[in-house]
């Protein structure tokens, strides 16, 4: 066996440009699934980061229009009132908390900096829901909610673009040119799995933005958060049969409100995700094959071009398999070489991916070591058919041969 990798070998130095050429095939090939993999792993770790970042057994509660509402008089943006959401903790045993909210886009101004940023109400279950710590200070409490306290929390983008690096905490900021004191700062979440900035915010009582700076008496909508994950369905359940009833919507109605689970969402994101890292994986293993029909066509020439060579091995006693595993180590030696100088490309590759194109990607030892190995497979694979009809030759002919 160490003699024929040895001939093996010195054939393919033989010809160096053809080896190296037939090599880069494997390479690109190689490199080009560790990126993609690669990527796909960054992407949906990125993504479960996102959605655990929206809060643990999440429901959202909206109001709807519905035909059926319209015709009583009504719209979808006043069928959901903040005592909707008191009844849902009073009488729903699957619901744990429930924060009612309401939300505009408005310009919030400190000194001579202003920024324009969503301003939502909330209340104290909010965090809790979210399971968003404060990084700074304190958060809405029931005594703000009540007396409608001019106090706010703001999130991190907010606070860079109106304090820098200044500790807002006990500062004012004017909304609609109403002072409120800054109570506290939330602690940095990123995006959300729809590429919305969660830290570009500001949370007031509920009871604050309704009043002082809407001028409305409904909410927007209601987070609510069931007592497990497993309780979901019964949560939306119950949800849905109380609003029902607290709506007064007759059998043959439609629901004026829609509830919607975290979960779902997040099972739908998850599952686009697996799909995109199915489809970039597939793609770079085109680029394997490609590599690997590369290898199959070299070595059909180095067949017919050492005819000669082949014929007189057998003559001086070569047997059949001898010329077998000589074909098939010359195709193993160059898919192999060229998977371990394509794990370094593909690494390489992915770490300059992620730095200058700011694209997640996630290294896994697994996905390298499956790459070599399907490189030498590949190799295996489209060096067989040469390889058998290489000692398949016929001594006499192949000794005849020009």
């Amino acid at each position: 066996m160490t003699a024929l990798f040895t001939i093996a070998l010195r054939a393919i130095m033989r010809n160096k440009l053809r080896s190296s050429l037939t090599i880069l095939g494997i390479v690109i090939g190689v490199g080009a699934v560790i990126v993609m993999i690669s990527i796909g792993q960054g992407a949906k770790a990125f993504v479960e980061k996102q959605l655990e970042s929206l809060g643990t057994n999440v429901l959202i509660i909206i109001p709807v229009s519905t035909t059926h509402a319209a015709a009583r008089g009504t719209t979808g943006t006043i069928t959901l009132t903040a005592e909707d959401t008191f009844a849902l903790v009073k009488e729903c045993n699957a619901v744990s908390y429930v924060s009612p909210g309401i939300r505009t886009t408005t310009q919030v101004v400190s000194g001579n900096m202003n920024w324009t940023t969503g301003v939502s109400g909330a209340g104290p279950d909010y965090q809790i829901i979210r399971n968003w710590p404060l990084k700074d200070g304190r958060f809405i409490t029931q005594q703000d909610v009540n007396s409608m306290a001019k106090v706010c929390v703001l999130g991190q983008t907010v606070v860079t673009n109106l304090f820098g690096t200044l500790d807002p905490v006990d500062k004012w900021v004017r909304v609609k040119n109403i002072p409120f004191r800054v109570i506290g700062v939330l602690s940095a979440k990123g995006q959300s799995p729809t590429g919305q900035d969660q830290d570009d915010m500001v949370l007031m009582p509920y009871t604050t933005v309704q009043r002082k700076i809407m001028g409305v008496t409904h909410i927007g909508y209601a987070l609510a958060s069931s007592a497990t994950a497993e309780s979901r369905f019964e949560a939306i359940d119950q949800i849905t049969s109380l609003l029902r009833q607290r709506h007064r919507l007759r059998p043959n109605e439609e629901n004026d409100f829609s509830v919607i689970s975290q979960v779902e969402f997040a099972s739908a994101v998850m599952e686009t995700s697996h799909t995109m890292s199915v489809l970039l994986g597939s793609i770079a293993l085109v680029s394997l094959f490609v590599g690997g029909i590369g290898i199959m066509n070299i070595m059909l020439v180095s067949t017919t071009e050492r005819t000669r060579e082949i014929g007189i091995r057998m003559a001086v006693g070569a047997r059949e398999r001898d010329i077998l595993f000589q074909f098939l180590i010359e195709s193993t030696v160059l898919s192999s070489f060229g998977g371990i100088v394509g794990v370094i490309f593909g690494i390489f590759t992915s770490k300059l991916v992620s730095y200058y194109g700011g694209w997640p990607s996630l290294l896994s030892s697994l996905s390298i070591a499956v790459s070599f190995l399907f490189s030498n497979i590949i190799g295996i694979f489209f060096g067989y058919y040469p390889a058998r009809k290489a000692s398949r030759l016929n001594p006499i002919e192949a000794l005849r041969y020009e």
